[in-house]
């Protein structure tokens, strides 16, 4: 876990709790001592990615402040007038556990002046209304993100119109936590001033490495959300926001 730059303040009083915390660790020695002929030497290995005592494995994971990686560092010793060889590789870690699947949970919405939060003066919204749908807000992670939405009528004319990921990261214990959401990617799917009652389609894939399954543990948090953004010619948005999960199934 790495520390955000907003709330220092708050880490400092449990940084202790929020230090990188290790999952696995396993040290295997794949050739004796000896001499390696000319040309290419290849030595095949495995070893079980079994976690250390009271931990879980969790999928590998990218993010800002919390970063899940599982890395394969191969170490050659020599003589002591050679410098040891060191390679450090990452390798991906996915579940295969199919206990939590998907299920179709479809949403119906409809985005109003009214329907805005923390408006300081509504009379300076142009008069509009979008309806749409998202197909499930429980995704599989492997599987795009689908929907529909339209432009029933809108006063302003309109600049674009956008599909927006953000993770959400919590980090933090009983002496208290950080939550700080960024962006992951933004989809433009509707550009300029959009024809009025016409049906825009909704597809975006889950990024790999900066995407996982959601997860809630006893120290971090892993969630998403997804922001529709409709942002008109005078600079002026509106954002509508959806909290989804993923799975992997």
């Amino acid at each position: 876990m790495q520390l955000s730059a907003k709330n220092v303040g708050i880490f400092e009083a449990f940084y202790s709790s929020v230090k990188p915390i290790q999952l696995i660790h396993c040290i295997l020695e794949i050739a004796k001592p000896g001499r390696l002929p000319s040309g290419r030497t290849e030595i095949p290995f495995e070893f079980p990615l079994k976690p250390k005592s009271n931990k879980c494995l969790y999928e590998t994971y990218h993010g800002v402040f919390i970063n899940i990686q599982y890395l394969l560092r191969c170490e050659m010793k020599r003589s002591l007038l050679n410098k040891d060889l060191q390679k450090v590789v990452e390798f991906i870690l996915e579940y295969k556990d199919e206990n939590e699947k998907a299920v179709i949970k479809a949403v119906d919405f409809s985005i109003t002046p009214e329907s805005l939060q923390n408006v300081k003066d509504r009379s300076k919204i142009p008069s509009f209304l979008l309806k749409g749908k998202l197909d499930s807000t429980i995704c599989c992670i492997t599987k795009p993100f689908t929907g529909e939405i339209c432009v029933e009528k809108c006063d302003a004319a309109i600049r674009s119109i956008e599909l927006q990921l953000v993770r959400v990261e919590t980090c933090g214990c009983a002496e208290g936590y950080s939550r700080d959401a960024t962006e992951i990617q933004n989809i433009q799917i509707g550009e300029g001033d959009v024809c009025r009652g016409i049906v825009i389609p909704i597809y975006m894939i889950f990024p790999r490495l900066f995407a996982c399954p959601t997860l809630i543990t006893s120290n971090f948090k892993i969630e998403f959300e997804v922001n529709i953004v409709v942002v008109f010619e005078d600079d002026h948005l509106i954002t509508e926001n959806f909290p989804i999960k993923l799975t992997r199934f």
